[in-house]
């Protein structure tokens, strides 16, 4: 099946979850990483079971702390 992951059409397997999708792309940190499905964001403690569909739009997000 085809889904967006940050901007790029990807074929990926039927079913994929998220947490397999994180390991595929090789995010990093992925402890940290927030999760966007179709502009809403997905709960860390569903990656292991959320899959994903046809045509689904994937943004991988890092919140950044600090400045002054």
């Amino acid at each position: 099946m085809k889904i967006i992951v940050a901007g790029v059409e990807k074929e990926v397997k039927d079913g994929i979850t998220i947490a397999e999708l994180i390991r595929q792309e090789n995010v990093e940190t992925p402890e940290y990483v927030t999760v966007s499905v179709n502009d809403e964001f997905a709960k860390s403690e569903n990656f292991q079971t959320q899959t994903l569909s046809e045509g689904d739009r994937i943004e991988f997000l890092y919140f950044m702390g600090g400045g002054q």
